[in-house]
């Protein structure tokens, strides 16, 4: 035989090879659609794509995929099956199995889904860290050690701060209170959340709320971008990506740096017998100390975590909560009403303000609802069991959508109505419907953190300010890894007259 034909029944054997295993691999596919087609769901696009084709033409067209959850749950029931190749995944809107898989910790999260979250592009992000480790007794050691900085005691602490920047943020808005200049409410609430949480948490003075230089909030916009590109794992490689994918690394070099240098400065002051906070920093450090099997790539995959949790999500449920107020006059009369009540013309909140601002906390916890930031979470389903009488095969991954939970008639009634008081001392509580800082053990570490931050800052903006949205804003959302206002809310700003809040 010669070379050329020796090449040829190479070839013929490599390309019989391959058409064995795709055959075998289309039987296994058709293998996992009979075991899971007793459960409800849309019709598959294709074979082997499943509902992959469905899903990818809303992200493209810019829509908003959990609208199609949205509808695939109002048509198909509490529990939904969605086909991707040989994967199942079931979208679970049921409030007893919410109970069952979110409150009990025995159940750990999908790593098919947060190792997308590991490394991005190649650049080790959020790595093992608190809100992406799916081991539950690594995660149980990072948690209970993270837990001093997020004490009640070490938050009433930190009102200074939140007054500090807020009032930054107030002057910033006096400037501009003309009504007549155009401002985008997102950007400014961005600029003030990481102003906060990079102060208290890592001791860093960023200011950029003044410093329009300053690398950091493009890199966190950055990095939300491509934890959700990376879920298309071509992205990098198509030609008109490559200036993105690199501005995406460099964004997580340059934060993974900076976290470098802030553990170093801390561990530098520990060693001299410096005064230190009891902060996220230190907490960090303390995990190696105790021999937590947390390294220094675990410590940056935590700094990594909290500078970008601690800023993203509660700027956006701040956008988002303007907008809402802004179409709804009534709910806005009464929280403002609520405010001048409570805080009258004083410059600064005290801890004990918060909790009398009953009003503005329905106010946030029904932007939460029609407009969680975050908007769900996963459980990885080891063995067989029952959800509401359907018989559940084992290693099938459940989704819990909170945008999804909170649209449905069947939960709330007229759930795209403005509604605060939903959220009323006599209402009815909204068990295991409301989770937009998920439930259980793994629920959101910083929620009481990131809520009276979010407090202070709107109750200083009510008191001050009247704002009025620029016309021709579409109120669409936007999905860059966490829910942000499409359009940024750009608003045109007043000041107050007339009222107790008033200078």
């Amino acid at each position: 035989m010669d070379a050329w034909g020796l090449i040829s029944w190479l070839l013929l054997v490599v390309l019989s090879v391959a058409a064995l295993a795709f055959l075998l691999y289309c039987c296994y596919v058709k293998y996992i659609h009979i075991k899971f087609d007793h459960i409800p769901g849309p019709p598959r696009d294709s074979f082997l794509f499943g509902h992959l084709p469905s899903l990818r033409k809303g992200m493209k067209k810019e829509e908003l995929i959990h609208e199609l959850l949205l509808e695939w749950a109002k048509k198909y029931g509490h529990v939904v099956r969605i086909n991707v190749f040989h994967k199942v995944s079931l979208l679970v809107s049921s409030p007893g199995a919410i109970k069952e898989f979110l409150m009990s910790p025995q159940y750990k999260k999908d790593q098919n889904v947060y190792k997308l979250m590991f490394d991005i592009f190649g650049e080790r992000c959020m790595g093992q860290g608190v809100l992406t480790v799916t081991d539950n007794e690594r995660w149980h050691k990072q948690r209970r050690m993270m837990d001093p900085a997020f004490s009640r005691t070490y938050l009433m602490g930190l009102m200074g701060t939140f007054n500090e920047k807020a009032e930054m943020l107030m002057e910033k808005l006096s400037k501009v209170a003309d009504g007549k200049t155009e401002v985008r409410i997102l950007d400014l609430m961005g600029r003030v959340t990481l102003d906060v949480i990079a102060k208290v948490a890592f001791g860093l003075e960023i200011n950029s709320l003044e410093d329009d230089q300053t690398p950091f909030p493009k890199a966190i916009s950055n990095v939300m971008k491509g934890t959700l590109s990376a879920r298309e794992p071509l992205t990098r490689l198509y030609p008109g990506n490559r200036k993105f994918v690199k501005e995406v690394q460099e964004s997580i070099r340059m934060l993974r740096r900076t976290g470098k240098e802030c553990l170093e400065r801390r561990q530098k002051a520990i060693e001299c017998g410096e005064d230190i906070p009891l902060d996220i920093l230190t907490q960090i450090l303390k995990s190696k100390a105790l021999g937590n099997d947390c390294d220094e790539e675990t410590m940056l995959d935590n700094f990594v975590t909290f500078f970008i949790a601690g800023q993203e999500t509660t700027a956006n449920q701040l956008s988002f909560a303007v907008m809402a107020l802004s179409r709804a006059p009534e709910v806005l009369e009464k929280v403002q009403a609520e405010v001048d009540e409570v805080i009258g013309c004083k410059r600064d909140l005290d801890y004990e303000d918060l909790g009398k601002m009953q009003y503005l906390s329905q106010v946030l916890k029904e932007t939460l609802r029609i407009y969680p930031t975050a908007p769900g979470t996963t459980r990885l389903l080891e063995k067989e069991t029952v959800i509401e009488g359907i018989k559940i095969p084992a290693e099938v991954s459940l989704i819990f959508n909170m945008y999804v939970m909170g649209r449905l008639g069947e939960f709330y009634k007229d759930p795209l109505d403005f509604n605060p008081d939903r959220f009323s001392p006599d209402a009815p509580k909204p068990y295991y419907t409301y989770f937009p800082f998920s439930l259980g053990p793994r629920s959101c570490i910083g929620q009481i953190f990131a809520q009276m931050e979010a407090k202070v800052v709107m109750a200083k903006l009510l008191q001050r300010f009247e704002f009025e949205l620029v016309p021709g804003q579409s109120f669409k959302i936007m999905d860059t890894g966490s829910l942000r206002p499409h359009d940024g809310v750009i608003c045109r700003i007043t000041p107050r007259t007339n009222t107790k809040g008033s200078k």
